[in-house]
């Protein structure tokens, strides 16, 4: 798998966000441990999460090693890499590629307020004096 493809990630339907969470929370897991930990919620037969989690893949959201019989999904890439990748996508769709045209428009939008943005600048400039 090529960092290319995985720029390009396509959206997730409700189910598949929710199979993700769980795989981002829980960690690697079998398609039976997500579609009993889901079953409460969001009711599943085996097949229907077998699929969820091959298109997943396909997606390239996932990825599988077998052990045993049993496929073990993992995440390709950690949530906060796929937020910001999905986050770019928009900067460079719906803003010509500014970001600071998207914080303008959540600052207009009360979408970020004045404490969200000093720790924002706070974090720009720790990054400026070359703090981690």
């Amino acid at each position: 798998m090529t960092n290319t493809k995985l720029a390009r990630l396509r959206n997730l339907g409700e189910v598949e966000q929710l199979v993700m969470d769980y795989i981002w929370t829980h960690g690697p897991s079998s398609s039976e441990a997500c579609r009993e930990a889901l079953a409460s919620s969001r009711p599943m037969k085996d097949s229907t999460i077998r699929t969820v989690l091959r298109r997943l893949e396909e997606k390239g959201y996932l990825t599988h090693e077998v052990q045993g019989r049993t496929f073990i999904y993992k995440a390709s890439d950690a949530r906060q890499n796929v937020a910001v990748r999905a986050v770019k996508a928009i900067i460079d769709r719906f803003c010509g590629g500014s970001a600071e045209q998207l914080l303008l428009g959540m600052v207009d939008n009360a979408v970020l307020d004045r404490k969200q943005l000093e720790r924002l600048a706070r974090k720009i400039a720790d990054k400026k004096g070359g703090k981690p």
